[in-house]
């Protein structure tokens, strides 16, 4: 049997939905399948280096048997992987839908672009293990993976122009605006990389912690809240009754990006009251986070990871004003209590947030992270993780050498992060099997439709 290509209309599986329509359809493997599933690849395998690195922190020795493939090595390919490939990949795959280049002809070039994606991660990679890093955190590319992500990144955009060009006879004129504006800025990005991984280019320092200024933190934080913001707008329809509260955050939004604006880009200690003050204005997204996603009609199953990523969500700033304050930072500086801030974030908030949209753009095929083992043993696990490495940090800052020298509280607190990363890397593995049989069944589908 041939099925014709021919408009389709998606209804939400919410009642009250519009539908919102995708032109010339082709049955093909699900795009944002593919991509939660290069996702998960990646957090598995970084989740995989992560249980190393916990292994050779508790036994150093294991680095004198894996050299040189040491500890300095693998760190590198631990948080880029977790960053570029599950952090990214993610919102790759929201970017195909909302520029609907999963549909039509264009969905047919989504997976070798996921797959330059990943390519380029790879290289990337083998070039940190091999001792090639720019020694910037994050922007560890240099040489030819320095080039060649750019570029991946330049496919990516690529294909979004051309399903915006595909689709711009039925695009109303508000959504063109949106989607140019978005494509004009998603150009810069790779420029943007390949400029930043440079050794020469530093942001402004805190002079008496070495880390980031208050004006820094609030800018990096505005950017998540404009993307919790913008998030919802290509995931689903918002209440008609709850309007208002959407216009008040957008407005809020507006006055702390003016806020960080006057404060200006230099060199400045936490201890001058501008800083921590300013940083506390982010504490009024505490509520209005959650206000705000309560305006929008979510498939049912993101119901847990919806509850997950606003409950870290709110838990992580106060947290992090508070880290900031002066004689808090002090002591915490260089320390593994910002390891596990760091674990919060990244682990707690931005994975359940990560889920949740890639859960919400699945519907029903976001079954795959709805399981009730693997949901509870990330969550305790980190939640664990946190607490302990906050612990360890508070004797670090007390005594600098408590993470160096063996001893029976600093050797327990490693056992059990090390367990605790074992738990974490078993219940990623665990989506990344559930998404494999999710991935083969929608690739039957596609066969069978076409056959």
């Amino acid at each position: 049997m041939s099925l014709s290509r021919s408009t389709v209309v998606l209804r939400s599986e919410n009642a009250g939905l519009k539908p919102f329509r995708i032109s010339n359809v082709a049955p093909r493997p699900n795009a944002i399948a593919l991509a939660s599933w290069h996702s998960l690849a990646w957090l598995v395998f970084a989740n995989a280096v992560g249980v190393l690195i916990a292994a050779l922190l508790l036994m150093p020795r294991i680095n004198t048997l894996l050299t040189p493939w040491t500890y300095g090595r693998w760190m590198p390919v631990h948080i880029d992987l977790q960053l570029y490939g599950w952090c990214s990949l993610p919102l790759v795959g929201f970017l195909l839908r909302a520029y609907g280049a999963d549909a039509g002809w264009t969905a047919a070039w989504c997976r070798p672009v996921l797959w330059i994606w990943s390519t380029a991660l790879g290289v990337g990679a083998l070039s940190w293990i091999t001792g090639h890093s720019s020694g910037k955190l994050f922007l560890d590319w240099v040489g030819y993976p320095r080039v060649l992500f750019p570029l991946a990144l330049m496919a990516l955009w690529a294909l979004l122009v051309a399903a915006f060009a595909a689709s711009w006879s039925v695009e109303r004129t508000i959504g063109r605006w949106v989607k140019g504006i978005g494509l004009v800025a998603l150009f810069a990005i790779p420029l943007l990389i390949y400029v930043a991984a440079s050794p020469n280019l530093y942001p402004p320092i805190n002079p008496d912690s070495g880390g980031p200024t208050g004006a820094s933190q609030l800018e990096s934080t505005l950017v998540i809240v404009a993307v919790l913001l913008f998030l919802p707008l290509g995931l689903t329809s918002g209440r008609q009754r709850r309007s208002s509260s959407r216009v008040f955050c957008w407005l809020v939004f507006a006055a702390e990006t003016l806020l960080c604006l006057g404060l200006g880009r230099a060199d400045v200690s936490h201890h001058r009251p501008v800083q921590f003050m300013s940083l506390a204005s982010l504490l009024v997204w505490l509520p209005l986070i959650p206000m705000y996603y309560a305006g929008f009609m979510w498939h049912p199953n993101t119901k847990r990871w919806r509850i997950a990523f606003l409950a870290w969500w709110v838990v992580l700033v106060p947290t992090g004003w508070s880290l900031f304050l002066p004689g808090v930072l002090d002591h915490f500086k260089f320390t593994d209590g910002l390891v596990g801030h760091s674990l919060l974030a990244m682990a707690g908030f931005v994975s359940s947030l990560l889920i949740f949209v890639m859960v919400q753009m699945l519907g029903n095929d976001g079954w795959i992270f709805n399981g009730t083992w693997s949901f509870y043993v990330w969550h305790l696990s980190v939640l664990a993780y946190v607490a302990i490495m906050f612990i360890a940090g508070w004797h670090e800052g007390t005594n600098p050498t408590f993470n160096i020298l063996p001893g029976a509280a600093r050797n327990g607190i490693y056992a059990l992060r090390l367990l605790l990363g074992v738990l974490i890397f078993l219940a990623s593995l665990d989506w990344l099997i559930d998404a494999n049989t999710m991935l083969r069944e929608k690739e039957a589908e596609a066969a069978g439709v076409t056959a």
